[in-house]
């Protein structure tokens, strides 16, 4: 039997390079086992994980429940596909229905997927209802909704756009947190307004709640539905389970994604009675979405969310993470603004380049972070993070920050 050879970082970046195709600026680092807040490298260098593979590993790597639910499900029935019941899509979205604005639940695989139902089940809804062409979809400046030719249409930054004209129609943009644009995009043409309520590809930024209570006022105004995309910011990434219960009104739709299969591929659609009734047999539909095993393990993440004071952690170490941070941004040069809920935390610098540095050197010291938007740091680490992995990070962090930034001018520039 030919001896297989020892696995190495080099050696697995190696391959890869030779296979997979070049769609992402990776880092020249590769992990082979996760637990928690931690990750490690083939040769055992541990790293804390304070991005969550991109907002996705709420409860940390490999959670005890979540892989206990994804065993068991998968020694019973992984796929049987959707035209026939089986019981853990049921459970899961009853489970979002009880605790959610929602009647209805789709499932599907991603976020752009989620994305692309809600504005198919919106246009459906609003040629149903009045029966004219008022389907487009106002999008904000900033936003991201997904890479489908779809979404990239839909979304309000121009980067991801580039080399794939034609783009599909119906989509407008209008300025975020500023509901004049809004109202102006929207008139006499659009049937539905698509928003973060925190634009985190974007740079981390929050919608104001006097945005989002004028929004929700013109869409009962005119006859728009209003949808919600949580897919970065939903299952309880800002303290509460779904960003939009922090602003005292509520979504016609709602798209959920990363988070919500705890690592496995899983998206939702969430709406009213009154909105899912569009969708009849045969106007939409997904081969794996909804499969047995991945809701299984959504179970497991709602179950531990809802029952483990995880919103609770969320909150505080949040608040903590805010505080840190700013007395940072006053200790050290260069640094902006410091924005966010919970834990899904910008810290925006002045310069791009520096904050490059910051995040590569950063990874060197065992520490992962993110840069958004070209210059804003991104914190997303997980949701049970504890107090002392936090105190790690910042330890980590403040250390950088001196080296790369230097003090603040006592003057205060």
């Amino acid at each position: 039997m030919k001896k297989t050879a020892k696995l190495t970082s080099a050696s697995l970046i190696e391959r890869s390079d030779r296979v997979l195709m070049n769609t992402y600026a990776r880092f020249p680092v590769a992990f082979v086992r996760g637990e928690g807040a931690r990750l490690w490298d083939p040769e055992g260098k541990e790293y804390l994980d304070f991005f969550s593979g991109l907002a996705v590993l709420n409860l940390g790597h490999c959670h005890p429940e979540i892989v206990s639910a994804v065993r068991a499900q998968s020694g019973l029935l992984f796929h049987t596909s959707n035209l026939f019941y089986t019981e853990p899509p049921v459970r899961l979205a009853e489970a979002l229905v009880e605790h959610s604005f929602a009647d209805k639940v789709f499932f599907c695989n991603s976020g752009a997927e989620a994305n692309e139902g809600a504005v198919k089940l919106a246009r459906i809804y609003a040629r149903n209802r009045r029966k004219d062409e008022r389907v487009g979809v106002v999008t904000m400046e900033n936003s991201f909704h997904g890479r489908t030719l779809g979404m990239i249409s839909a979304t309000g930054q121009e980067k991801v756009k580039v080399g794939f004209a034609p783009l599909l129609e119906g989509f407008q943009t209008a300025r975020f947190n500023d509901l004049a644009s809004v109202t102006a995009a929207a008139s006499g043409w659009a049937g539905a307004v698509l928003l973060e309520p925190i634009q985190g590809e974007g740079g981390v930024f929050p919608a104001t709640p006097e945005f989002i209570t004028g929004v929700r006022k013109l869409c009962d105004r005119e006859g728009m539905l209003l949808i919600f995309d949580e897919v970065q910011v939903g299952i309880g990434r800002t303290g509460e389970l779904f960003a939009y219960q922090h602003y005292g009104v509520e979504p016609d739709i709602l798209t959920l994604a990363k988070a919500v299969g705890g690592g496995l591929p899983l998206g939702a659609v969430l709406a009213t009675n009154a909105v899912a009734s569009a969708f009849t047999p045969g106007t939409h539909a997904t081969t794996f979405g909804g499969n047995a095993v991945a809701t299984a393990a959504g179970e497991a993440v709602l179950n531990v969310i809802l029952t483990g004071k995880i919103l609770e952690n969320c909150r505080r170490q949040g608040k903590a993470l805010r505080s840190a941070l700013e007395k940072f941004a006053r200790k050290y040069a260069g640094i902006r603004e410091i924005r966010g809920r919970g834990l899904i935390v910008g810290m925006e610098l002045e310069d791009g380049e520096k904050g490059q540095r910051l995040i590569r050197r950063a990874l060197d010291s065992g520490l992962i972070l993110n840069l958004a938007h070209g210059n804003v740091v991104r914190f997303l680490p997980p949701l049970n993070l504890t107090t002392a992995e936090l105190a790690r990070g910042l330890k980590i962090l403040e250390k950088l920050l001196a080296e790369i930034l230097g003090a603040r001018d006592p003057r205060g520039k």
